[in-house]
């Protein structure tokens, strides 16, 4: 029975590599009822290079002149069943949504992608697509511009969406070399414009400013979702194979920028920026880590060489692509990738920088209420206190660093420091706290008193 079973799959086979030789191709669409699978879809099904299109996905779409077949493509059982008779699948079921827990997002595309391949190998496709990113190449101030195809993946394998496709790309990696009978193309687009693409590149652009880092100007390259759809095509067609990119001809400097959004910008150092970043990110401020944050302002243009090889030419440039990103963001407002109501969006850039850092320290020196108190040795702490220990008597006055209760702040109490005649040890000192409103005499109330080296620190109103 096993020898039978082996003869009748290796007769299915032989056909089916007969008939894609012999006929047009049967491509299966995962995702196929919104967003580029669908697009995908309606295309594919127009096409004179393809035989027939099965759409696939957990609900049925309005896809016309296609095969519908619904079923999750991250059920191993349902995805094989739903592939036979299938000579290339175009894997197009992502999400980068940054309205998305990351966590939830990778689980979605990257268990989608190993489960299409899986079954794709145990069906005998002939041939996988994936969509991915240009993000896999990394956004760094030293990218070469434009990056060609075959440069190093250099994106942070973290909990960003670049993590998520990079990973997305070892499968391929590793599908390729397990199962060298069903190739994998991959499809790397430059930053997506079109209907219902909502990414933390696409808020970037509903900001009252938008952020830039000193010392680097981003440069910018989009790609529309027809232009992505087009390429796809090709590649189910088996005109084009292996890794390559898309996007629109060329990109536009920060100023081009500028001038067609009329949307200024504002300047901050990195460390200040990323530092930021992600400490919002780690308190839940922003939907998206660090790491999605180069990407808005570190160049990672793509250089689309096989493509136009191949003879394909984007239907849209980067001026167009770029007004029309601008239109379907009108009316939506965003600050660090989260948006915010329509009636806070008067809110200028420096002044919501300043809200998201004070936001960050308050929420930091909440954590500290209720430990104990210490002073930290750095800038306009520590070093004024020995300098006024070291003049022998009061100097000056230094900011609070944590207190027990109530929000911090110099305005409402003041650190002094004298030598503490008591113990004719210079090297000790006595730390007092003092409220600044109120009880136990002209002073205030004495909270606590603790013996301590190091300069003698009282604080007074």
């Amino acid at each position: 029975m096993r020898n039978a079973r082996r003869q009748v799959r290796h007769e299915r086979s032989v056909r089916r590599e007969r008939s894609t030789t012999s006929a047009l191709p049967v491509v299966a669409v995962t995702g196929a009822a919104r967003g580029i699978g669908h697009a995908l879809a309606v295309r594919l099904a127009e096409s004179p290079m393809i035989g027939r299109v099965v759409a696939i996905d957990d609900h049925r779409g309005d896809a016309a002149g296609v095969t519908w077949r619904v079923a999750d493509v991250r059920d191993p059982t349902l995805a094989a069943a739903r592939l036979s008779e299938v000579d290339v699948v175009v894997h197009a079921d992502m999400d980068t949504s940054a309205a998305v827990d990351g966590r939830q997002r990778r689980a979605f595309n990257v268990r989608g992608a190993q489960t299409v391949l899986t079954a794709a190998a145990a069906e005998r496709v002939g041939r996988v697509v994936l969509v991915t990113s240009a993000m896999v190449y990394g956004a760094r101030p030293d990218n070469p511009v434009p990056l060609p195809e075959d440069a190093p993946l250099l994106a942070d394998a973290d909990g960003s969406v670049a993590g998520d496709l990079l990973e997305i790309e070892e499968l391929a990696r590793r599908s390729r070399r397990v199962n060298p009978g069903t190739a994998v193309t991959v499809v790397r687009p430059a930053a997506m414009v079109g209907d219902a693409v909502d990414t933390l590149l696409t808020r970037h652009f509903e900001a009252p400013r938008l952020l830039i880092v000193r010392g680097c100007a981003p440069r910018w390259q989009f790609c529309h979702i027809d232009d992505l759809v087009t390429a796809l095509e090709l590649a189910a067609a088996g005109v084009l194979g292996g890794d390559f990119a898309v996007g629109c001809d060329g990109w536009l400097e920060q100023a081009q920028v500028e001038e067609l959004s009329g949307i200024k910008s504002f300047e901050l150092p990195a460390r200040l920026t990323f530092g930021t970043a992600q400490r919002l990110h780690r308190l839940g401020v922003t939907p998206a880590p660090a790491a999605d944050l180069r990407y808005m302002v570190y160049p990672w243009v793509v250089d689309c060489a096989a493509l136009r090889g191949a003879g394909w030419r984007p239907a849209r440039t980067n001026d167009e692509a770029l007004s029309l990103l601008l239109a379907a963001r009108s009316g939506h407002r965003a600050v660090a990738g989260r948006r915010i109501a329509r009636k806070e969006a008067a809110i200028t850039a420096a002044a919501g920088t300043a809200a998201v850092i004070g936001t960050a320290a308050i929420v930091r020196a909440a954590r500290r209420r209720n430990r104990t108190l210490s002073i930290p040795n750095g800038p306009g702490f520590l070093p004024d206190l020995r300098r006024c220990a070291t003049a022998g008597g009061r100097g000056a006055a230094v900011p609070c660093a944590r207190r027990r209760g109530g929000a911090p702040g110099p305005a409402r109490y003041r650190w002094t420091c004298e030598p503490n005649q008591a113990d004719r040890d210079p090297r000790h000192r006595t730390v007092r706290r003092r409220s600044a409103g109120g009880g136990g005499g002209p002073g205030g109330r004495r909270h606590r008193a603790v013996r301590r080296r190091g300069p003698r620190q009282r604080r007074e109103p």
